[in-house]
This record gives structure tokens, sequence and C-alpha cells, in this order.
């Protein structure tokens, strides 16, 4: 089954569920598909949880509440959103591995630090081995993957970060992880009854007056 994992360093729920695909990673292939999380919410016309006041406040103290729970460690950079373009290519000019992403969040949210410039991502940069990041980042190659990785995006109909795509399954948000591991154990659980009529349900006016 085709595994892969939709995600954007700018999103906390990405780097909460990032151990859960760390583990999966390690006994299952899975792709790293790292895209721009503003180029969904452009394509479906939406505005991101920490554009809508009072939700962002409620987001961010709920996100630091489940790590807490989950015994993970999560400090937010100094300012948030922030332009994760160059976190992208990092990872990307970085072969988007397991340890280049691991690295990358972990700079960003377990150590509490900016990830928004080549310069704010300088240190992690050379620990990945990269001798000149602003080269790595400023590569044709590497600007072209990650429009592909968005493109790939679109193809499979995704809508949020962080998504695990299961041969097109898509499992969106950390906590649906162990939804998707049923899935990887059993797809015919798609094919449930009750599961096929919720996807065969009119789409009918949700607003009142």
């Amino acid at each position: 089954m085709s595994i892969v994992w939709y995600f954007d360093f700018i999103s906390p729920y990405a780097w909460l569920q990032w151990p859960k695909l760390k583990l999966l990673a390690a006994s299952r292939p899975v792709t790293l598909r790292p895209i721009l999380f503003a180029g969904v919410l452009d394509r479906i016309g939406q505005k991101g949880p920490a554009e809508i006041p009072g939700k962002r406040e409620f987001i961010y103290r709920h996100v630091l509440w489940r790590a807490r729970q989950q015994g993970q460690p999560l400090r937010f950079p100094p300012a948030h959103p922030f332009n994760p373009l160059a976190a992208l290519r990092l990872c990307i000019a970085c072969g988007s591995t397991v340890e280049a992403t691991d690295a990358i969040f972990d700079w960003i949210w377990a150590q509490g630090n900016l990830g928004d410039s080549i310069e704010a991502l300088a240190p992690v940069a050379a620990r990945l081995g990269i001798a000149d990041p602003a080269a790595a980042i400023s590569d044709p190659a590497v600007k072209a993957q990650l429009r592909a990785n968005f493109d790939a995006s679109v193809a499979d109909g995704v809508f949020g970060v962080p998504t695990l795509s299961l041969d097109g399954r898509l499992f969106w948000g950390g906590d649906a992880h162990d939804f998707a591991l049923a899935y990887l154990d059993d797809p015919s659980l798609w094919d449930e009854p009750e599961m096929r009529r919720l996807g065969e349900l009119p789409v009918t006016a949700s607003r009142i007056g």
C-alpha cells in the first residue's frame, strides 16, 4: 500500500503526529512529502486556524496541552504563523528523509527557534551537512520538487495538514492516526455498509436564515 504523509513545518499538529510517523516509517515505506499549507488554503478558499481570532488562542493552548499529555516537548517559535518556505525547501534539499524532517521539526517545535529564513535555519542546515544552505534552497530542482509535491497533494485531494494518504484514502490530522493504522491493517474497513453510506450522503444547505 502506498503511504504518503503530507505536512508543513508551520503546523504544530504535524509536530504532534511526527513521533507516530517515525514509528510507522520504521516498519513500512513512507513517502514524506512537504507542502506549502498556505497553498492548500488558497486552493480551497479557507483561512488558516491561526488567522482566526479566538480559534488561534485556543488551538495554541490545546496543542501545548496535548504535547504535555503525550510527553512530547513543545515550545512555540517566536512568531507564528511564519513563512515556512525555507524550511520546506531545506527538507527537500536533504532528500525529505526522516533524519532531515526530524531535525527541522525539532529545531522549530521542540527548541522553539525561528524557521522562517535560511539564516534562522543555518544551525540545523549545518547539522544536516548542507555546506551552502542558501544555494541549496535556491536550487531550481528543489523549487520544482516543492511544486510537484503540491501538485500531488491537489491530485490526492488534500485539504489540510498533516494528512496521511493510504492508496489515496485521506486521514487528516494527528488524531486520525489510529484510524489510519486500522485501515492499514484492514482496508475492508472502508467498505463496511455504514462507512460506504457516509461517503454517499447528499450535500445540503448548512446555514439557517
